[in-house]
């Protein structure tokens, strides 16, 4: 067996310093978040998605895509959010196996109240401390190692779920939701249908 490939200092220092940013600037914005809305982390993330597709309504599969989860969670999530009149499940009528998660009034209503807060949050925990050329840089390192993902996940013999946002080039950029009022068709084999 080889001898693994150790990280050295600089690299352990780069390492957990970015796994301690990440946790503790998403763990602040999101107990604050949940403070001042009553909203909590995934049910923001849930409502920002809806939000930004047309007429606030999404596949289930493209909302799962776009919010990187597996169908359980997802599922029990929307069940809560419907539950709090946030969102409502609507058949999709040219494909029986799928569903549409449609944002209501109170969703909407609740979104456009989080979102200025939810901002105001990451500028206070997190750009405030930057300067324009550590935005500048953390674009780029972000963009090169999400462009090399796909190929190192090639390497390790990862599949690759492009029903999940995981494979090709638009893993860099914001994912592109552009459902039409009929229905999208599900990735083969994907049963997105909602209980």
């Amino acid at each position: 067996m080889t001898e693994p490939d150790w990280l050295d200092e600089r690299e352990q220092r780069a390492w957990r310093g970015y796994l301690a940013l990440h946790a503790e600037i998403q763990r602040r914005v999101a107990r604050q978040l949940l403070r001042e809305t009553g909203l909590t982390a995934a049910e923001y993330a849930v409502l920002v998605s809806l939000s930004e597709a047309p007429g606030g309504r999404l596949r289930v599969f493209q909302l799962r895509a776009a919010a990187e989860w597996e169908k359980t969670r997802l599922t029990h999530q929307i069940t809560r959010m419907a539950a709090r009149g946030l969102v409502a499940r609507e058949p999709c009528v040219d494909d029986p196996r799928g569903a549409f998660v449609v944002l209501t009034e109170a969703g909407w209503d609740a979104v456009n109240n989080a979102a200025p807060r939810h901002v105001a949050h990451v500028r206070h925990w997190f750009f405030d401390a930057l300067q324009p050329d550590q935005v500048d840089a953390l674009i780029e390192i972000s963009r090169t190692v999400l462009a090399r993902l796909p190929e190192a996940d090639r390497v390790m013999g990862e599949p690759c779920h492009e029903d999940a946002g995981a494979c090709g080039p638009g893993l860099i950029e914001a994912v592109d939701l552009t459902p039409t009022e009929a229905c999208d068709p599900a990735p083969t084999g994907c049963d997105d249908g909602l209980p």
